[in-house]
């Protein structure tokens, strides 16, 4: 059963709703970062070495990349206010085990249902996408994607923070109070919008690698975010590694406000939203690769000078970002009445990218030193801007969103 978006939005999605999925989003998000600062803290505690606890919480991203292929095409099959009050509860409840554990086999284990509720961000995109008429829907994606890059970048930091001025335990405990309040949030400020599809869950979740066989629209998007999300990671993992070494040997702390930053690029995504409903995704997309590129480059060789690496990084972040509000919203297009099982397929792809460039990024820095790795970062951001063949236009995508929707 499919429903009228292009009726139902003006009523049913409003600005302060829009709003309060973007800080779901952030929320939900960074539940899988914020123990990352306090590692070593974390390890003393529970009277264990650093390498077994970041064993335990490598089981966040593994979660995550189950909760993106088990629980986001749920969006689409039940009432999605329920369903996501229920993965911030499962987190919530989560949040508070990991508070307790006593050992590494327990916080490993609970960090991976926390990664897999962690994919609410995903879940929430997927749900204004099906909301937002054709003529809007990068901008009210950029909103709420704007929030899942903030989970990405503050969970480090706000982490951090409260672990310095509560201890890991209170912060993770912290989190959990919030989750639960966004839990019944959800319940009550989400649209009651009903199941989207006619396509049992299990045939959903058994169409998801086809989707990407299938669907030249979705294959071509979910390459190139894979290849930024790639950069993405390898320059913020690498460019940690980079400051904590002799010449500049910065704490964790200082190089954890690096991050603030990025946060500023956030503001390309509003404009990234609307700049793709307007001339269509692909200028949006080549413009912000080429500034990201060229931002990437520049930083690699001015690690030195902290403003200019500041500088360097809002323009990277700020390129990439609105290039994923762009490349995003044609996935979203590809059957606005029910889009989650496509925003799953190309997360789980994009994810992938991510996870080899955090890899990549502590490896390169190493083993080449910081300029060559940011080059590496670079040449992906590259390869993704001529890859991946040609993104819809936005009149076209419109009128497919109009017959899809009909």
């Amino acid at each position: 059963m499919q429903i009228d978006t292009e009726a139902q939005v003006p009523v049913r999605l409003s600005v302060p709703t829009i709003v309060f999925m973007a800080l779901a989003a952030a929320l939900g998000t960074s539940t899988i970062y914020p123990m990352q600062p306090a590692i070593t803290t974390v390890a003393e505690s529970l009277d264990t070495d650093v390498a077994s606890i970041g064993l335990a919480l490598a089981g966040g991203p593994v979660g995550y990349m189950l909760g993106l292929a088990l629980l986001v095409p749920l969006v689409d099959r039940l009432p999605p206010g329920r369903v996501l009050a229920a993965q911030f509860g499962v987190l919530a409840l989560g949040l508070a085990v990991s508070a307790a554990a006593g050992t590494v086999t327990l916080l490993g284990a609970v960090m991976v249902v926390v990664g897999a509720c962690s994919s609410v961000g995903a879940g929430l995109s997927s749900f204004a996408g099906r909301l937002a008429p054709a003529g809007r829907r990068a901008t009210v994606l950029g909103t709420v994607t704007a929030g899942i890059s903030v989970g990405i970048l503050a969970g480090r930091i706000v982490g951090g923070w409260l672990t310095d001025e509560l201890g890991w335990r209170a912060m993770l405990l912290v989190l959990a109070a919030a989750c639960g309040v966004i839990a019944m949030g959800c319940v009550l400020v989400l649209p009651h919008a009903t199941a989207a599809g006619e396509r049992g869950y299990l045939a959903s979740l058994r169409s998801v690698p086809g989707l990407i066989v299938g669907h030249p629209v979705l294959r071509a998007a979910a390459l190139r975010g894979s290849l930024w999300f790639f950069a993405f990671c390898t320059v913020w993992a690498g460019i940690a590694v980079a400051l904590s070494e002799p010449p500049y040997s910065l704490p964790a702390e200082q190089i954890g406000l690096y991050a603030l930053a990025g946060l500023s690029g956030l503001l390309s995504t509003q404009v990234a939203g609307r700049w793709a409903d307007r001339v269509g995704a692909r200028r949006v997309i080549v413009v912000g690769l080429s500034l990201a590129g060229a931002a990437a480059v520049a930083v690699g060789f001015s690690l030195s000078n902290t403003v200019v690496t500041l500088i360097c990084l809002a323009i990277f972040d700020a390129g990439l970002f609105a290039a994923q509000v762009a490349n995003q919203s044609t996935v979203l297009a590809i059957d606005p009445a029910a889009p989650a099982r496509f925003n799953s397929a190309y997360m789980l792809v994009y994810f992938v990218g991510g996870s080899i460039g955090t890899a990549c990024g502590v490896a390169a820095v190493e083993w080449f030193g910081w300029p060559m790795t940011a080059l590496v970062a670079a040449a992906a951001i590259g390869l993704a801007a001529t890859s991946g063949g040609r993104t819809p236009r936005a009149g076209r995508a419109r009128r497919r969103a109009g017959r899809c929707g009909a």
